[in-house]
């Protein structure tokens, strides 16, 4: 895994606390979940550990939704109740970003006037 994509030990220390406290709050999204297991498997795997991270990081509230499936994993998904500010814009579909009719194609291009505005 890249140093791009690892956590420090104080960020690691930091998530899992504002994670813990979400987890306890919200007992109903994940009534047989223990949050020692729950801990265990996120510690055991920088991924998964850096995109739950990613989620927070971006205003999202994300916490497991369900038990353990047969694979002993735990689903994690953005609880927030707003999409975050910072992810309401994206658009992965193209047909449906150039049919849009505020934050388009033409329209940024015209209003950043940068090279990477043409490249989706």
């Amino acid at each position: 895994m890249s140093d791009k994509t690892k956590l420090a030990p104080r960020q690691i220390d930091e998530l899992l606390c504002i994670l813990k406290a979400r987890f306890e709050k919200n007992m109903g999204r994940h009534k047989s979940a223990e949050w020692s297991k729950v801990q265990a498997r996120l510690v055991a795997n920088a991924g998964r550990l850096w995109s739950v991270n990613k989620m927070e990081e971006t205003g999202g509230e994300p916490d497991v939704i369900g038990p353990a499936t047969k694979t002993g994993e735990y689903v994690f998904c953005d609880c927030s109740a707003e999409s975050p500010k910072g992810r309401r814009s994206l658009c992965y579909d193209r047909e449906a970003l150039d049919a849009r009719k505020e934050h388009n194609r033409r329209t940024a291009q015209s209003k950043w006037r940068r090279p990477w505005a043409s490249r989706y």
